[in-house]
């Protein structure tokens, strides 16, 4: 043991290797001071480095240049022989790169050059900028030259001012003294006619008179030297209107000196432009229009007159030209236009505004299409400017012989013709210009026209409709002809010619277009949501006739769809007649006999016309058709109840039990035979309906109802539970439970049902509602808030509930609780009732207004909102007003509403068989 620790210790007298840094290990930072290393002590020599190495098992480093010989070449063949062979390869493959440097180089060239273009056509050179300039220096003369101004004080520095001053005279400050006095007295002197001399300094007086006659002369002389009467030296007459010379100084514009020189360096620019391109006729107009502006004239007029013999086949330039003269000077200048550009339409046209008569307008117009006879527009103004149709005719025939292939002209032609001859010019135009489809719709509305406008004669129906017929025959036969000939119009495009065709007064014509193409390019599983989309897009832009025949032909295709039927019955009530909507609805209810929706239309439409019988022979006709329907036997029974014939209503409902016999039946058995008085048949009707409809809640409610009527509360309260029981999830079985306990004074039992409601209904916001009315009619205001607040939590979007909260509100921060409702749920007929309200309250009569509209139009079948609109008519609103309140809220048939329901369905016998509008003022008059 002590021999082996002797071993291990004897490290100690070793000396230390050469690179050992005492605690290096441990982490710290060796040091050597020179009594270390002695005054030249050198490193360990690099045998003693690789043996040191050898023995940890390192590599020694090579340093990969050591061994180099620096005459060889490095690389990969280095140390080879460069032999004959290896230079002419070298020789071939740099032929090989110039021979492909050479077929890229014309590329890379032009490539460059345009990149080159580029960049100096968005970022040019001075020089280049400035090149128009220095050419134009060349005409510069030497007086211009001698005329250039000194360069200023551009070095921005501030010169000492000449600080010098001087003594004014004291007969300045006199004279300026007197300048703001007045002479307040006049001369005793008076002249003879009735005038007064002014006393002059030097004795003199002044003539005044004198002194206007000479002012005006001289003003009169200036005008003649600038006036067209007056010649210059060269013999050139001007042409500045003296008249108008004193109306012109008064549009004078003062510019400003940014305005001038802006002007001034743009008249530069065009002069330059004209100077170096003077064949460029937009520019003369530029430089011309530029002077018009700065207000000279004469040199705008100088301009465009240098342009025209710059530019004479330009017909913009003369046409500038005649705009910028008067119309004397612009008659001569058009003349001499029409010898250089006489095919030009613009220059002729022009040339005839300038004539005041019509004569002479329609001899410069004849003259113009002896050189142009081929432009439809000189045609066009031509016969526009005759008197008679017979000229017009006489002009058009020659038209359509030298220009056969204008539709518009032919057309023209045929409207002057009687009906006859129309027939033999569309023919003509037919052949003349097969491609039209203008032509053959002509053609359609000339047949239409015939059967409608014939004087003095009786043609039978049959008769019309086979002349009719015709104009769905040309139609068709013109929609081939044209498909012959390539003319492929697409069906959006016919459909508007049909549009075009109803507007323009020709409704046969339009349903042989529809007729036609409306069945094109659609795919045979989409032709009936396409033509539906049709007819409704058409009936929105008030084209009601090309939707009637949209759907007149999907009917024809799909005679059995119930919902083409309802839509064509509703176009027909909304924009037809009665008799047509009839026709309708007997249609509808052939084709479509099951479908008991349309039986009760036609039948409500017959009733609403005043003709009960016909209303009853359409509910038989519908009986046959649908023996077991439950709706048409409730309408054959609210027909007779309300004309009068109760037994008859009863006898239906009594045969309706046996035959149909569902719940409604049997509900509105029991509501008929309340409604006449007699509340033990309704509680015997009720109690065979239970029976048979245990799970149906409304005969619960009315159960309960009768029950209450009579004061028989303990009947009632168990009709309610039984109600409850069988069907926990109704909400209004519970909020007549709990009324019927309020009512018989017992708010702690009808608070408890509420709350057994709300954890059966959670979220039902009309229990939380009733909740809050129960607290405030108990007289807990404060509780009522308490409720209210939780209601609001668990149904935060409840219009009911935030209604309830902006009224529950001090009157000024209910504008901000209704700001919170209306973020919680905007689209609320409630809460915009509400706000409307708030206006009402406030006195913003048109806001309230508004504000009605919008609820209305959100919910038409809330009754409420109907009711408080009325009851705001009825305060600030017209007779108009309240009649079309009225009005509106009958064609909506509104069924909702805790007001409403509650009127409506009043079981009691004075409320019975109520229409709409009685239920609105009873609801108008009940809502505080």
């Amino acid at each position: 043991m002590a021999a082996n620790k002797t071993n291990k210790l004897a490290f100690l007298s070793m000396p230390a290797p050469a690179s050992y840094v005492a605690g290096l290990g441990r982490g710290a930072s060796g040091f050597t001071t020179r009594s270390d290393i002695g005054p030249a002590r050198e490193g360990p020599s690099a045998e003693a480095v690789a043996e040191a190495q050898a023995r940890r098992g390192e590599e020694a480093e090579v340093d990969p240049e050591q061994f180099q010989d620096p005459d060889n070449e490095f690389g990969l063949f280095a140390g080879t022989t460069y032999e004959a062979d290896d230079e002419e390869a070298d020789k071939i493959y740099e032929q090989v790169d110039e021979n492909m440097d050479a077929r890229r180089r014309v590329r890379r060239e032009a490539r460059e050059n345009e990149e080159l273009a580029k960049h100096r056509a968005e970022r040019p050179k001075i020089q280049q900028q400035f090149a128009d300039l220095k050419r134009g220096l060349s005409a510069v003369t030497d007086a211009e030259w001698e005329s250039i101004p000194e360069v200023g004080n551009l070095t921005r520095k501030k010169r000492k001012r000449d600080e010098r001053s001087f003594v004014v005279p004291d007969s300045v400050l006199v004279g300026d003294r007197s300048k703001g006095e007045y002479e307040n007295a006049l001369d005793d002197r008076q002249q003879t006619n009735g005038g007064f001399e002014t006393p002059a300094e030097e004795g003199t007086l002044t003539n005044f008179v004198e002194m206007g006659q000479a002012r005006d002369k001289i003003l009169s002389l200036k005008l003649d030297q600038v006036s067209g009467t007056t010649t210059t030296t060269s013999g050139l007459s001007t042409s500045v209107d003296p008249k108008g010379y004193l109306t012109s100084l008064e549009s004078v514009v003062v510019k400003s000196d940014a305005e001038i020189g802006d002007i001034k360096r743009a008249r530069m620019l065009f002069d330059s432009l004209v100077k170096s391109n003077p064949k460029h006729a937009p520019g003369w107009i530029a430089a011309a229009a530029l002077e018009e502006h700065a207000g000279r004239m004469v040199a705008a007029r100088k301009l465009i007159k240098a342009g025209c013999e710059q530019c004479p086949k330009s017909e913009d330039v003369w046409l500038e030209a005649a705009r910028l003269h008067n119309n004397e000077d612009a008659k001569v200048i058009l003349a001499n236009a029409v010898q250089h550009v006489g095919q030009s339409v613009k220059i002729w046209l022009a040339a005839a505004d300038l004539e005041h008569d019509i004569k002479a307008k329609k001899r410069v117009l004849r003259k113009a299409l002896e050189h142009i006879p081929n432009s439809v527009r000189l045609w066009k103004e031509t016969v526009n400017l005759e008197s008679s149709a017979a000229d017009a005719r006489i002009l058009l025939s020659r038209a359509v012989e030298v220009i056969p292939l204008s539709v518009e002209l032919w057309l023209a032609l045929a409207r002057l013709e009687t009906p006859e001859r129309a027939k033999g010019v569309l023919n003509k135009a037919r052949k003349a210009v097969p491609t039209s489809h203008e032509i053959w719709i002509a053609a359609g509305r000339l047949l239409e026209q015939e059967v409608f406008s014939a004087e003095g004669e009786t043609k039978t129906e049959e008769e019309r409709n086979k002349q009719l017929e015709q104009v769905d025959k040309t139609i068709e036969a013109g929609v081939g002809q044209l498909r012959k000939h390539q003319v492929l119009l697409t069906r959006e495009q016919w459909l508007k010619e049909a549009e075009k065709c109803e507007a323009e007064g020709s409704p046969r014509t339009c349903e042989a277009i529809v007729k036609a193409t409306v069945a094109m390019e659609v795919e045979e599983e989409d032709r009936l949501d396409t033509w539906v989309g049709d007819a409704e897009s058409a009936e929105a832009r008030e084209r009601v006739g090309t939707a009637r025949a949209i759907l007149a032909y999907a009917l024809r295709v799909f005679p059995d769809k119930k919902m083409l039927w309802r839509k064509a019955a509703d176009l027909e009530r909304t924009h037809g007649t009665r008799e047509s909507l009839n026709a309708i609805l007997e249609r509808a209810v052939q084709h479509c006999p099951q479908a008991e929706v349309l039986w009760l239309m036609w039948a409500k439409e017959k009733w609403l016309a005043g003709d009960v019988p016909a209303a009853r022979h359409v509910l038989e006709k519908a009986f046959v058709a649908n023996p077991e329907s439950e709706q048409i036997w409730l309408a054959a029974a609210k027909l007779e109840a309300e004309n009068g014939e109760t037994t008859a209503a009863k006898e239906l409902l009594v045969r309706a039990r046996s035959i149909a016999d569902t719940e409604r039946i049997w509900m509105k058995s029991a509501v008929f035979e309340r409604q006449q008085g007699q509340p033990s048949e309704a509680l015997e009707t009720l109690k065979t309906a239970l029976v048979r409809y245990p799970k149906f809640a409304k005969l619960y409610m009315i159960q309960g109802q009768i029950h209450q009527s009579q004061k028989n509360f303990a009947a009632a309260r168990a009709s309610f539970a039984a109600g409850i029981r069988a069907c926990p999830k109704e909400a209004t079985l519970w909020i007549l439970a709990s009324r019927l306990e309020e009512a018989d004074g017992k708010s702690i039992r009808a608070r408890a049902l509420l709350d057994k409601a709300r954890l059966a209904n959670p979220g039902v916001d009309i229990l939380w509602a009733e909740a809050v009315g129960v607290e405030e009619r108990s007289g807990g205001a404060a509780q009522a808030k308490t409720v209210l607040a939780r209601g609001l939590q668990e149904c935060p979007t409840s219009g009911l509930l935030w209604s309830m909260a902006i009224w529950a509100e001090p009157r000024p921060t209910r504008k901000s609780r209704s700001a919170d409702a209306l973020r919680k749920a905007a689209d609320d007929p409630l809460i915009i009732c509400t706000v409307a309200r708030l206006f009402w309250a406030e006195r913003k009569i048109e806001k309230a207004r508004q504000w009605f509209e919008r609820a209305v139009k959100i919910n038409p079948d809330l009754g409420d909102v109907w009711g408080w609109w009325l009851k705001f008519e009825r305060q600030h609103g017209t007779k108009e007003y309240q009649e079309e309140v009225m009005r509106r809220c009958i064609a909506a048939e509104p069924h909702h509403g805790l007001i409403w329901q509650s009127i409506a369905k009043d079981g009691d016998v004075k409320a019975a068989n109520k229409s709409i509008k009685d239920i609105l003022e009873f609801v108008a008059d009940t809502l505080r």
